[in-house]
């Protein structure tokens, strides 16, 4: 079954020495009482319930997956699921980061996403329940009239009723302004939807008395495409005027996808036959409400990598330093063995480093993701709100985009690691590969991403979000510029951020004359960026380490091994996988031609 213990070192390092969330959060009246000291203990607390209560259940519910009642259309999920839930619900979790108005406790995102990371180390199938549920409780809480949500949101905030998000039918996939669910007026306010929704995650289970679908269709006479989308909450039992449950609505799962991983989640084929639902937002406006889940859920996926590629490190470097195989290229290091630990090779150190500088870059740009998420929602000063969103609204991309490709990496990597043990079920980690593959894929795919970061995102402000990062990567720059010990970080990631301005410029003229050369372009572009946002992080991590070790324990840095640690990595980062960054350069800079000229009967 393998192990996990949550890594709360170096989440505390991130938090509180990288990102000073105390201070941070006292400049935020809504957080300001928040100190150091609670969110360490929230952290050890959720490492608890995830270590021990979901990760036990992580490989027998991806060995028994989730059952359908073909009559009823009822879902069972794996065993002890249903009962991990309701310790869930019990502890407050659910709560955490929602708004006291509603039953929540009100604290912040950033802390939110410690929970989340845990939960996805642990069981990302089973942490999909609620993470579905919190994204739909975001979207009430912007666009529900004040009726629906006091009908519904003490009920999701709680976590007595899940949530989902019904987008997807068969003919359209991320093409939605194809869909064709309908929703005729019943004249009393509510509406008869009826059509399919596939792919949808939590879509029917056994874990909550209610399910909440927001679900997205056609008013009659709306206009084509994507202005023509309403949005609707659709529940699975009709709530009376008291919260308590009603009849049965006309939603019901119709099959269980047969997927790859995930297997603990219920991926559903929900069917609409006239189901009751509410609109939620204004009318052919849907998709601006359903942004709000769908944001959340592209930044919920990068936190369910980051949580993968942790868990599938934590094992490989464990197996690795148990593991005995041959000898050391340099002469025997265990001469009391038959044969030296497998991490005294240098191709497993560098497995083993890239996993490393992967995991620690992206907990430190999600947890500022969700100081910034903070920021954009409850600082005074509506400069700073301005701010972190418009740099919320560049980065998601990446957070969704990168980071799930540089996890799936670090997941095959551990696998690599284990040899022919890591096919094998019963380690574990060939689990960690399939389950990891789906976030490349569901909420946008990366190519999706890739496009909306460079189209959307930069070309369409011509670059004006992307100087709002840049600044501070120059700030950085220009303020370490005379430290020789930063130099080695400052050198490369000065010149990067000069190469990515440079390469902008360059697709933006092209694109003028032929738009297949954004295209062409979006995802080296997503990983040019995505290393230049770690490579900011990493030289900032690096200069708190060098610093630590500039004090020494008399300065207070008695946990020297753990600065050594990052100094040490962030050396190997950006001397092995910046490098990367010249081939996506030379890739953008090829142009659309070699994809675009071939003819469509010459493949």
């Amino acid at each position: 079954m393998g192990q996990y213990n949550a890594p709360l070192r170096d989440m505390q390092f991130v938090l509180h020495e990288l990102l000073g969330v105390e201070a941070e959060l006292k400049s935020m009246p809504t957080h300001a009482e928040l100190d150091a000291d609670t969110i360490n203990s929230i952290a050890e607390e959720a490492g608890k319930f995830a270590s021990e209560v979901t990760f036990p259940l992580n490989q027998s519910g991806d060995e028994e997956g989730c059952q359908l009642d073909k009559a009823s259309g009822a879902v069972k999920a794996p065993n002890g699921f249903k009962e991990a839930y309701a310790a869930y619900v019990d502890a407050g979790w659910p709560a955490l980061a929602c708004d006291p108005e509603f039953g929540g406790q009100g604290l912040p995102e950033v802390v939110n996403n410690v929970l989340y990371e845990m939960l996805n180390s642990a069981n990302q199938a089973w942490t999909m329940y609620p993470g579905l549920t919190h994204g739909a409780y975001a979207a009430l809480r912007v666009h529900g009239t004040p009726e629906l949500k006091a009908l519904y949101l003490p009920k999701i905030v709680s976590g007595h009723w899940t949530g989902t998000m019904c987008l997807t039918e068969s003919h359209c996939g991320t093409d939605l302004g194809m869909l064709r669910s309908k929703a005729e007026p019943n004249g009393d306010g509510s509406y008869a939807i009826s059509g399919q929704k596939i792919f949808i995650s939590a879509g029917e289970h056994d874990l909550a008395e209610n399910i909440i679908h927001l679900v997205l269709a056609r008013l009659p006479d709306a206009p084509v495409g994507t202005k023509g989308i309403s949005l609707f909450i659709v529940p699975k039992f009709i709530p009376n005027a008291d919260g308590s449950l009603g009849a049965r609505n006309g939603i019901k799962c119709g099959a269980l996808e047969h997927k790859m991983g995930i297997h603990g989640n219920a991926t559903c084929v929900m069917n609409l036959d006239g189901a009751t639902g509410w609109l939620v937002g204004e009318a052919n406006k849907g998709l601006n409400a359903m942004f709000v889940m769908m944001n959340g859920a592209r930044l919920g996926v990068g936190m369910q990598s980051l949580g993968l590629a942790e868990v599938a490190y934590q094992n490989s470097l464990a197996y690795a330093k148990d593991r005995i195989q041959m000898r050391s290229l340099t002469g025997p290091k265990a001469p009391d063995k038959p044969a030296d630990p497998i991490i005294v090779h240098p191709d497993v150190r560098r497995m083993l480093l890239t996993q490393k500088a992967h995991v620690e870059g992206a907990r430190a740009f999600t947890y500022w993701s969700g100081l910034q998420l903070d920021k954009e929602h409850y600082h005074p000063d509506e400069k700073v709100r301005k701010e972190a969103a418009d740099l919320m609204a560049l980065l998601t991309p990446i957070v969704k985009g990168f980071i799930t490709e540089q996890s799936y990496v670090s997941t095959t990597l551990g696998m690599q690691i284990f040899g022919g043990h890591g096919y094998i079920k019963e380690w574990g980690m060939e689990q960690y590969v399939r389950d990891a593959r789906i976030n490349m894929i569901y909420e946008g795919t990366n190519g999706i991403q890739a496009l909306d970061l460079l189209g959307r995102k930069v070309l369409s402000d011509m670059g004006a979000k992307l100087m709002k990062f840049g600044k501070m990567v120059t700030d950085l720059c220009k303020a370490e510029a005379g430290n020789e010990a930063m130099a080695e970080f400052i050198k490369p990631l000065a010149e990067l951020g000069q190469d990515v301005q440079k390469v902008t410029m360059e697709i933006g003229q092209k694109a003028m004359k032929n738009a297949d050369e954004v295209g062409a372009a979006s995802v080296p572009y997503m990983h040019l960026v995505g290393h230049f946002v770690y490579a900011y992080f990493w030289a900032r991590m690096a200069k708190i380490a060098l610093e630590k070790e500039a004090e020494g324990p008399a300065g207070g840095a008695g946990d020297s091994n753990f600065y050594k640690s990052k100094l040490i990595t962030a050396r190997f980062y950006f001397q092995k996988m910046l490098p990367e960054t010249a081939m996506n350069l030379k890739q953008i800079r090829s142009g659309a031609a070699p994809l675009m000229e071939m003819a469509e009967a010459m493949f």
